[in-house]
């Protein structure tokens, strides 16, 4: 009996199908009589891509579908079409209606991913934007870091000027003091020195005269 299944294709973890008809006693990705359509799920909508006419002539052959493939020929309306075509319907008419769901399947995708891509470029002005304020906020933090640190060292310059303005006054002053004291003391102590001699001199003179 042939089965109609999928087919895995593609990279490891990127996974794809091609819709194959082989014998049912076969590999699941072993040999196949046929590829009668394509699958991949990655993308929003997924991709489904299907030889409806091919698939109609191994249908009608009793070929069975799993049912992988039957839900994706439920998703594209195949089987309903495959009882109208054993009913007598145009094969003509019904790939042309097939082609009218696969375009508008694709015109579905091609505005999701404009929507997608739309998000995707405001997501990324917003990390623009973010990422240029941060960057405006670090600078203004930097730049007034180093005014600060100016300050203080225009500040300690300042300070250390004064202290050398103060320590030579200072110094001056002492001198000063100083000399006003010793006079002082000086005329205290002569006067006192003459008082006290005056007397003594006076006492001795008068004792050799009597």
């Amino acid at each position: 009996m042939v089965r109609l299944r999928l087919r895995r294709v593609g990279r490891k973890k990127q996974p794809s199908y091609r819709v194959v008809a082989a014998d049912k006693e076969a590999p699941r990705d072993g040999r196949f009589l046929e590829i009668v359509g394509f699958y991949n799920p990655r993308i929003e909508p997924s991709t489904i891509n299907l030889k409806e006419d091919r698939i109609f002539d191994w249908l009608s052959k009793g070929a069975q579908p799993s049912d992988s493939v039957q839900s994706l020929f439920r998703q594209m309306g195949t089987m309903d079409r495959f009882e109208r075509f054993k009913a007598g319907e145009s094969i003509e008419k019904l790939m042309e209606e097939y082609q009218a769901v696969e375009d508008g399947r694709t015109k579905t995708d091609s505005a999701s991913s404009a929507k997608k891509s739309k998000k995707a470029k405001a997501a990324e002005a917003a990390a623009a934007a973010e990422a240029e304020k941060a960057a405006a906020e670090k600078a203004a933090a930097k730049a007034k870091e180093k005014e600060e640190a100016e300050e203080k060292k225009a500040a300690a310059k300042v300070e250390k000027a004064k202290a050398a303005e103060e320590a030579p006054a200072a110094e001056a002053e002492e001198p000063a003091e100083e000399a006003e004291e010793a006079p002082t003391e000086e005329a205290e102590e002569a006067p006192a020195e003459e008082a006290e001699e005056a007397p003594a001199e006076e006492a001795e003179e008068a004792g050799k005269e009597e």
